[in-house]
């Protein structure tokens, strides 16, 4: 490989700069749009239809059916839906081999003479299509066919499409092992953690009002030192990065402070979860309608209290101290309720073995989704160099 960032043998387009050996051209001529293949089944039916053969929409395998209308390699892209908008963190497009159906709400595309079926499903993997979009209400958008053929797409000879997408789709399968041994790594941590709740059961029980105790800390006027944090499902995240930008109204002086080793809870979204003890930040401000408790370390181990917080019996007990309002969505917190919950658990000095276990499992599962965003990254650079010729390769 060799870049050139003085541009000699490069030409200017509409695209940017790309090698003056690249043709130009627009989707409808350089690949087939293959949408005459597309045949929408509904749910109903599917379901006397059960099979082998993949049923695809528009960014996934939706069924499973006794029949098959397409055969060969295609990639698809969505015609409608939300997606468009995250293409950053989604891929827009899939790649499908073999005998397969897709319904009407995704296009179907195969390589043609000047080129391959992988050179459009990388090229368009990660790209924002927003500006060729048509609005369906509030939130849906539509790539029509007639739009998708007017997009412009630089093309390599075969040969260079071939190398580069090989390149690609190597990194694609090293994503691909990272993947499948989280997976393994996740079902075995549940395995486990079912093995000790039989081996140390829970025969301790304490108030949740003895275990967390509210906290209240206000930044006042000066917001530039702390970190603006959010709390999801996933745990606590710095809002810039979790949102690619910060959501945070322009004032700040009534948010509250939080400190590691505190548990955050939403005011929102609690009771889907939205709920995590603080490890990765030494300090961070949150919304005012947030909730900052401070943990009783003589009642509870705070490592295992880490895993509790997120488990499964915490969910339930969040949803049963919720009060659903107008909307399903918008819940109030029952903080007398939550205040009053008895918890059972096991002894201080069980939790302390389980949460030792259970820490040894989380960091080797850690590891691995840093290994994942690791090599997701460095797909994304190598994309963005190798697909537009920034980058060459020798063939």
């Amino acid at each position: 490989m060799n870049s050139n960032i003085n541009r000699p043998g490069y030409k200017l387009t509409p695209l940017g700069w790309i090698p003056d050996d690249w043709k130009l051209s627009v989707v409808s001529r350089a690949f087939n749009i293959c949408n005459h293949l597309r045949y929408p089944i509904s749910e109903e039916i599917r379901r006397s239809m059960k099979g082998d053969y993949p049923y695809y929409g528009p960014t996934k395998i939706q069924d499973f059916i006794n029949e098959y209308r397409v055969e060969g390699k295609f990639a698809l892209i969505g015609e409608d839906g939300d997606h468009f908008l995250k293409w950053r963190q989604f891929p827009m497009t899939l790649l499908v081999e073999g005998k397969f159906n897709v319904n009407n709400h995704a296009h179907l595309i195969q390589g043609n003479d000047i080129s391959i079926t992988e050179w459009f499903f990388y090229y368009f993997n990660h790209r924002e299509l927003t500006r060729y979009l048509t609005r369906q209400g509030a939130g849906r958008y539509k790539l029509t066919k007639n739009s998708l053929s007017k997009i412009l797409v630089p093309l390599p000879s075969l040969n260079e499409q071939r190398k580069i997408t090989e390149i690609l789709s190597i990194n694609d399968v090293i994503i691909s092992k990272i993947n499948q041994l989280i997976s393994n790594l996740e079902i075995r941590n549940k395995a486990l953690k079912q093995q000790l709740e039989k081996k140390y059961p829970r025969t301790m029980h304490i108030l949740m009002s003895e275990v967390l105790k509210p906290v209240l800390k206000v930044v006042g006027s000066n917001t530039d030192k702390f970190e603006l944090l959010s709390v999801t499902k996933n745990g606590i995240v710095s809002q810039k990065e979790y949102f690619n930008k910060e959501v945070a109204s322009e004032d700040l002086t009534n948010y509250k402070i939080v400190i590691k080793g505190e548990v955050v809870m939403s005011g929102l979204n609690f009771w889907m979860g939205s709920i995590d003890l603080m490890t990765d930040f030494d300090v961070g401000i949150v919304s005012p309608a947030y909730k900052v408790f401070e943990v009783n370390t003589n009642k509870i181990c705070i490592r295992y209290f880490k895993h509790f917080v997120k488990s499964k019996d915490m969910l339930r007990i969040l949803v049963s101290c919720s009060i659903v309002g107008a909307s399903i969505v918008r819940r109030n917190f029952d903080k007398e309720m939550f205040d009053n919950w008895l918890l059972k658990l096991p002894l201080l000095k069980d939790q302390k073995i389980i949460a030792d276990i259970l820490d040894c499992t989380a960091n080797e599962l850690k590891l691995q989704q840093q290994k994942l965003k690791i090599m997701k990254k460095q797909k994304m650079g190598l994309m963005r160099k190798l697909l537009t010729g920034e980058v060459r390769i020798k063939i």
